[in-house]
């Protein structure tokens, strides 16, 4: 049985780099998307909450409208109660009787002024209501259009990015298969670690990408022999010589234009 070939330092540096570079790729993509995806979401709750408010004005103003209706009920009843007492009047034996049938008359006419009244009271609401839930409907139709509008953009966004996207996070997946479990444990600490999302950098002018703490020449001629892996003392991020860099790089450049 044949020994199976162990990977050499140098190997795993350029795996681990090119994984870098898929996961950079990915990370623009989502920088491209920005805050996109949550301001639609924002936008959808926002409206769902208009739209409860609406339904809630316009069942209050419903709930009103009832009440005018009620109110006229109530008047028409006192008109016809009115009727009945001032024609029992004519039929009255004493003073007495002619004395009761006058009050209950004047209290209808009363409920009729109390009913005048709230209708009154009421019609107010509803055009104060009205008023809020045209006011309501205009910021909602603005609201929609804003909505229309970023959902276009993201969905011309995702259009654009979605497919390249999950081709990189497959090559992302596959990439990983190819490394020790425990560099990949590392490489993903550092990411979330360092705000770019950067866990392997090539040395520039002496320096590590993105520092301006210069690499000891020594430690330089180490990184560029390619025979163990080294950190950036300030950063954590494993070091790489600018010529493996460049060459993972090229290579990758031609992977993601197939893509």
């Amino acid at each position: 049985m044949a020994k199976k070939k162990e990977i050499t330092v140098e190997e795993k540096l350029r795996a681990l780099f090119d994984l870098q570079l898929i996961d950079s790729r990915i990370d623009k993509i989502r920088d491209i998307r920005g805050e996109l995806p949550l301001e639609v979401e924002d936008l959808e709750d926002e409206l769902a909450g208009m739209n409860t408010r609406l339904e809630k004005l316009n069942d209050g103003i419903e709930v009103v409208v009832n009440s005018i209706s009620d109110k006229k009920n109530h008047i028409e009843e006192s008109k016809e109660l009115i009727k009945k007492y001032t024609k029992q009047q004519d039929n009255v034996r004493n003073n007495r009787e002619y004395d009761s049938l006058s009050k209950e008359i004047e209290f209808q006419e009363l409920e009729i002024e109390l009913n005048e009244k709230h209708i009154r009271e009421f019609n107010v609401q509803i055009e104060q209501k009205k008023i809020v839930v045209d006011e309501t409907s205009e910021r909602l139709k603005q609201r929609q259009e804003h909505l229309a509008h970023k959902q276009g953009e993201l969905n011309e966004i995702l259009a654009e990015t979605e497919k390249e996207e999950q081709a990189l996070i497959n090559k992302s997946t596959d990439y990983e298969k190819k490394i020790e479990e425990r560099l990949i444990k590392a490489y993903k600490r550092i990411r979330t670690n360092v705000k770019n999302g950067l866990a392997i950098v090539a040395i520039d002018r002496g320096a590590s990408g993105g520092s301006f703490f210069t690499i000891p020449p020594q430690i330089q001629m180490e990184i560029a022999g390619r025979k163990k892996i080294i950190t950036d003392e300030h950063s954590g991020r494993i070091l790489v010589d600018i010529d493996l860099a460049k060459e993972e790089e090229e290579k990758m450049e031609k992977l993601f234009n197939k893509l």
